[in-house]
């Protein structure tokens, strides 16, 4: 059945997510309801839910994201941190090992929100909730889309718990229902040719568990990061530290085809320790207590849609999120490129107005710029890893990968370029900052600065971290 009574602006967003919560405050200006799609039934408060395992594993906002996130919603930046969440600056309070050696710790150029994910999604659907015009239907699958080729005017959705299914009626439905997105049969099925889409996949699986830190080192503790080299010709192996709230770290372990940690809890500290390319996350956790057990995935996988290049888009429908673009989570840009497309999809449908002609053809063709960058940084190194395309990397692959090599070999021991690489890895700046002639020029130059022996850390970070 259709519901008899639906208020002339009506969107629909499919997934409660961080990407879909964004969405929905996006679209809560303009729509008189907002009606939010969840499969699962969403936790009162920072607790986990089932349709979001990711959650278990280590996630960051860079500062691009986290702008994007504050102009949607005024205010939650602060509420993050009055509930624990960490603002560390970039690169000041980062420990990093790159492909090229130790980065210096330069004076702050940008930053990233560090929280766990129940907390950072929970404080952010609290505040869009908070709105009376967004309502959720939990336990809710959405089935498929309705209308045309030429328009969207509606979603089909089943209820769990009864199993009606209903139509509901949309002047906007926008798709964030993540990696699982069924958008391209969807839009097959009103007649659009197929997608076409790019996947790069490493081979990664991830096992993570979170920690106690050690008690003089809960008020305060930098990233700690080991990146691997895909290029060395063995399994790529990584592993990310990440301080968050109540004194706890979050740490994540990584590695390629035949280099993968294991799911034994066991084994975790022994992998941090033996496997990765310096052991400082694995003497870190030697002296902090496990509060969890561990956590394993292989959903890593790069996948794209160029939904941007259709030769056709249907009107009042646009696909965001992990269900347009998902990317190997080692580089935490997920969250932040997601909050950048629901802040685009606001400040268009500003721009040209509510049901304006080609407005979601307009939208999903600008979400390809923050997309593409988050793209560019995730597949740069992965696409190397043996199997991870049908091809292999092409020679445009090469070309760039040889440019960024050079460019971080240089960031190791010049400040300035430090911070044009942290211009794009936080997503504030487009990758063309790194070929202006300057940049071009500092990078033939190399570093002004001798590498570091070992890892920067304080002597005070190191004492209360329990390694002096």
């Amino acid at each position: 059945m259709t519901e008899p009574s639906v208020p002339a602006r009506t969107a629909v967003v499919l997934g409660g997510s961080h990407a879909g919560m964004l969405a929905a405050r996006a679209l809560a200006e303009f729509a008189d309801r907002v009606v939010v799609v969840e499969r699962d039934v969403l936790p009162a408060g920072p607790a986990p839910r089932r349709g979001l395992p990711q959650a278990r594993h280590a996630h960051m906002l860079w500062s691009g994201g986290a702008r994007a996130v504050e102009a949607l919603v005024p205010g939650v930046t602060e509420a993050l941190l009055e509930a624990g969440a960490r603002r560390l600056p970039v690169t000041t309070d980062m420990v990093a090992l790159s492909r090229q050696g130790w980065f210096r710790r330069w004076p702050e150029s940008h930053h990233v929100l560090l929280a766990g994910r129940d907390l950072l999604d929970a404080t952010i659907r609290a505040q869009v909730l908070a709105d009376t015009r967004v309502e959720v239907l939990q336990s809710t699958r959405a089935l498929g889309l309705e209308g045309s080729a030429a328009a969207v005017t509606g979603v089909r959705v089943r209820e769990r718990g009864t199993g009606d299914e209903r139509v509901i009626e949309a002047g906007m439905v926008v798709d964030a229902t993540g990696r699982g997105s069924a958008a391209a049969n969807w839009l097959t099925c009103l007649g659009l040719p197929a997608a076409r889409q790019r996947k790069v996949d490493p081979g990664l699986a991830y096992a993570s568990r979170l920690y106690l830190a050690p008690e003089d080192a809960r008020g305060g503790f930098p990233v700690v990061n080991v990146q691997s080299d895909p290029r060395d010709g063995g399994p790529g192996r990584a592993g990310f530290l990440l301080p968050i709230e109540d004194g706890r770290w979050i740490v994540t372990l990584s590695g390629t085809r035949g280099g993968e940690p294991s799911a034994a809890e066991d084994d975790f500290v022994r992998f941090a320790r033996e496997d990765l390319r310096h052991p400082l996350i694995g003497e870190l956790l030697e002296r902090a207590e496990p509060l969890s057990g561990v956590s394993f995935t292989r959903s890593t996988v790069n996948r794209r849609y160029l939904y941007e290049r259709m030769p056709a888009w249907p009107g009042n429908f646009t696909v965001l999120g992990d269900a347009l673009a998902s990317f190997n989570p080692v580089y935490g840009h997920g969250l932040a490129a997601a909050a950048q497309c629901a802040l685009l999809l606001r400040d268009l449908t500003r721009r040209h107005g509510w049901a304006a002609p080609g407005l979601s053809r307009r939208v999903q063709k600008a979400l390809a710029r923050p997309v593409g960058a988050a793209w560019d940084l995730a597949i740069g190194q992965d696409v190397f890893c043996p199997g991870a395309t049908a091809d292999g990397p092409t020679l445009r692959d090469r070309l760039v990968a040889s440019y960024v090599d050079r460019l971080m070999y240089t960031a190791t021991g010049n400040g300035r370029i430090a911070r044009r690489v942290t211009d794009v890895t936080s997503l504030e700046r487009g990758s063309q900052v790194l070929l202006a002639p300057s940049v071009l020029l500092a990078a033939a130059v190399g570093p002004l600065r001798p590498a570091l022996a070992g890892p920067p850390l304080t002597s005070e970070e190191r004492k209360a971290a329990g390694l002096a």
